[in-house]
């Protein structure tokens, strides 16, 4: 029996640009928060985990961008996933979601700025794992 984790295409589902009303340097700073929310998906012959990243943007308190992308992973139902693979998921979702917005970044302000690396630190793989049982 050949088990398998297939892993969907990201959706930008939300990409809200705000232009500020005027020219930003480089040097300025623009605060940015991401968050990465869980979801446990299930079908009769499958499971899956959804990640969904929003992040903002603001500068001077005004939003500039609101971005937020979901993937997905559909995985048979006798696969185990420990946790190096279900943090391995993560960093591929968020690898597309970083993807994502450096291409869509180059018609706004925020063309010469990346996206935070995203702290591991602050994911609880232990408390995702059951999800996925």
């Amino acid at each position: 029996m050949n088990l398998m984790i297939e892993q969907t295409n990201l959706i930008v589902t939300e990409w809200h640009y705000y232009p500020p009303g005027r020219a930003i340097d480089d040097k300025e700073f623009i605060d940015e928060l991401t968050i990465l929310d869980v979801q446990k998906k299930r079908a009769s012959t499958k499971k899956g985990i959804a990640f969904r990243f929003s992040c903002r943007f603001t500068f001077e308190n005004k939003l500039i961008l609101n971005y937020v992308g979901e993937d997905s992973y559909v995985i048979d139902f006798d696969e185990v996933i420990d946790e190096h693979e279900l943090l391995t998921m993560v960093r591929n979702s968020f690898s597309k979601f970083k993807d994502k917005f450096d291409f869509r970044k180059l018609s706004t302000v925020l063309q010469n700025r990346s996206l935070r690396p995203f702290d591991e630190s602050m994911v609880n793989i232990k408390a995702i794992l059951p999800l996925l049982v």
